[in-house]
């Protein structure tokens, strides 16, 4: 199964879910409409206390996967939903309304906490998503 997850950034949330969805064996990608610079490090961070390595992940465009066959694509934000263009063959399209950790405020501790909340999150709905293919 080829799955594309789509946010804004590609710096936190669509990574998350290529990670977990590769982890489990699906052919997964992730992109932005409006990439970061990088990947969030506390992204890095909390997929690492997982045992998921996104320290080499990189943002990409998500006009470098226009015209792929894929058989999902996950929108994770709202602004991606809205802008998120119609894949050619794809089979199922499903959105994810996840909150942006990279937005979160407070101490170190909770900023911390909440990147682990939506990190669990994402994997609950990857783990789901993969065992009711298309």
């Amino acid at each position: 199964m080829k799955i594309l997850f789509l946010c804004t950034g590609n710096s936190c949330r669509s990574q998350m879910a290529e990670g977990f969805a590769r982890h489990l064996g699906a052919e997964a990608f992730s992109a932005g409409t409006e990439p970061a610079e990088r990947v969030h490090p506390l992204a890095i961070k909390v997929m690492a206390e997982k045992g998921i390595d996104l320290s080499g992940g990189q943002p990409k465009r998500l006009d470098q996967f226009l015209g792929q066959p894929l058989d999902v694509v996950i929108t994770v934000c709202g602004n991606a939903e809205e802008r998120c263009p119609a894949f050619p063959g794809t089979v199922r399209r499903e959105h994810w309304p996840l909150p942006d950790p990279a937005k979160a405020t407070g101490t170190e501790a909770e900023v911390l906490e909440f990147f682990r909340r939506v990190r669990d999150d994402v994997e609950r709905r990857v783990a789901a998503c993969l065992t009711d293919p298309p």
